[in-house]
């Protein structure tokens, strides 16, 4: 089963990497472990951000700048400036496939102001704004015959390796979970875009229970390097209870912060960690925190924000337009993931990256809000392009065999692990504990004891396997997988974030207050070899 670029994941990035890689003339198949309209895209509702013109006050220098100060001095700038000024085009080509865009009076394509940002920049539908872009790209992918598989597991990268030096790829396996079978897929080039892994901290997040670095853990294994897994973004507005979403298009329209005595505490457009932090200040305090949407109305509610109305009635029995809404700061989106290059291209040859799963280093150690959909359009065309082109010249053999046998074995094995100790109740576990030692605040002793209780699981692996042998659909086996998956991450994570003695963004550490340029102005680098991991400082 070859095709020229296996694209593995159909969130938005994925499908966007799909378009241009067909477009430019490959044959491409995309496969994913759920459903495309199921991504974690659809859960970015605040915009994408784009300099269009139509605010004076706003320019792509001005993008270019409050990417780079919410970076916290460590994104690439030659990145960022591709990003920025490549928006516009992207804002242009989602509206001419369909993007059902809100739009003012005169037409324009409407806008509003998003945390860090100094005009109104972020392009949106209502508070839909990923979903609606996610349904389009889904429909255009349909329209242009774009094979799709889906209920895939990915296992892992086909790698080959005439030389340490000059590995390249040859495709990917996959657990089939309708039939439980090891499939392989064979292709000359390789995009992951599995979106990101802040399910690492259970029910702290605000991602839905696939955002478990698969794709991150796949590439670590294959011998590619992730970067920056320390940064991991704190979403300053979830629902208390659930942990759900409510956009920071709330904030973005006048929405206030209030504690418990009814007092405003912060700017509540200031960059996500500033936000974030000064939440978890007053919770550490004592007080409650709550969204308080009530002045803008009845009217405006329903029409620029019906979402966040639906959400907190449903999940919170709130009703906004009449009451405050209880909020918390949960984990919401990774800046690291695997290391590419200017042409999205891992250390691996043929294996891209893009999306969330990817560091194209232009968040840095904070991402701008409304800058991730926009990430997705630039750099999965990029992906998807530079992808298509290197098909076209691959001459290298293919030999899956081999890794599919191994995985076949691996999954045996996994299948006679005892279950004595229970992975969900130890997921939870290590959730609770990556928010209270990992989460807006961090220091050495809480980072080391997380550390101390992810090794502690990594041994006690074997007697924690799943209870359900069966092999037709085993979503037992699947959970047990991204579990696995998600503690070698874990470890990358912490390593890092011990290494990094220094406060930074998103990465603030409580014993070490002061941002340090000297030492510490570069990406942390991690890798395994021999399945030891490494970690290292990098410009």
């Amino acid at each position: 089963m070859r095709s020229d670029v296996l694209i593995i994941g159909a969130g938005g990035a994925g499908l966007v990497a799909a378009i241009n890689a067909h477009e430019s003339g490959a044959k491409v198949r995309v496969i994913t472990k759920e459903y495309p309209t199921r991504s974690q895209t659809c859960m970015a509702q605040g915009g994408i951000n784009a300099a269009l013109g139509n605010a004076s006050d706003d320019s792509v220098e001005a993008h270019v700048q409050n990417t780079l100060k919410s970076a916290h001095g460590i994104a690439n700038e030659d990145a960022v400036r591709h990003l920025c000024e490549s928006a516009p085009d992207a804002v242009e080509w989602l509206d001419s496939i369909g993007v059902c865009f809100s739009r003012t009076k005169d037409a324009k394509i409407a806008q509003r102001t998003l945390g860090g940002a100094s005009a109104p920049r972020a392009c949106y539908a209502k508070d839909y704004t990923g979903l609606k872009i996610l349904h389009t790209l889904y429909d255009r992918c349909n329209a242009l015959g774009i094979e799709m598989l889906s209920e895939r597991y990915l296992l892992n990268l086909v790698t080959h390796k005439p030389t340490s030096s000059d590995a390249y790829i040859g495709g990917a396996t996959f657990l089939n979970i309708r039939s439980g079978e090891v499939e392989s897929y064979e292709a000359a080039a390789v995009i992951v875009a599995t979106g990101g892994y802040s399910r690492i901290y259970d029910k702290h997040s605000t991602n839905s229970t696939s955002s478990t670095g698969d794709g991150q853990a796949a590439c670590l294994r294959a011998g590619a390097r992730l970067s920056d897994m320390e940064f991991v973004q704190f979403h300053p507005t979830a629902l208390k209870g659930s942990s759900i979403l409510i956009s920071e298009s709330a904030r973005g329209a006048g929405g206030y912060l209030l504690n418990s005595k009814g007092e405003r505490f912060t700017n509540e457009l200031a960059p996500r960690d500033e936000v974030a932090r000064a939440i978890n200040e007053e919770i550490q305090k004592g007080e409650g925190v709550f969204l308080d949407i009530r002045h803008l109305g009845e009217e405006f509610i329903d029409r620029e924000l019906p979402q966040e109305r639906k959400l907190a009635k449903l999940y919170e029995n709130i009703d906004p337009v009449y009451e405050i809404i209880p909020i918390k700061s949960v984990a919401h989106y990774t800046m690291g993931g695997i290391e590419v290059d200017k042409n999205s291209q891992t250390n691996i040859e043929g294996l891209f990256a893009v999306g969330e799963c990817a560091n194209h280093r232009v968040h840095g150690a904070n991402r701008l809000g409304g800058n991730s959909l926009l990430e997705l359009v630039v750099f999965g065309k990029q992906a998807g392009v530079n992808a298509a082109k290197y098909a076209k010249i691959f001459d290298k053999t293919i030999e899956t065999k081999e890794q599919v046998k191994r995985d076949e074995e691996f999954l045996k094995r996994v299948k006679e692990f005892s279950n004595e100790i229970g992975f969900y109740e130890k997921r939870e576990f290590i959730g609770d504990v990556f928010y209270n030692n990992v989460g807006i605040s961090r220091d050495a002793k809480g980072l080391k004891e997380a550390l101390d209780a992810v090794y502690k699981i990594q041994k006690e692996m074997p007697m924690m396997g799943p209870k359900d042998r069966s092999k037709i659909y085993n979503t037992n086996l699947v959970e047990f997988l991204e579990f696995v998956n998600m503690i070698e991450l874990c470890e990358s994570v912490l390593v890092c974030a011990i290494e990094r003695k220094e406060s930074r963004g998103a990465h603030y550490r409580s014993d070490m207050l002061e941002q340090n340029d000297e030492k510490y102005k570069a990406h942390t680098i991690a890798y395994e070899e021999n399945g030891t991991l490494f970690t290292d400082f990098a410009e």
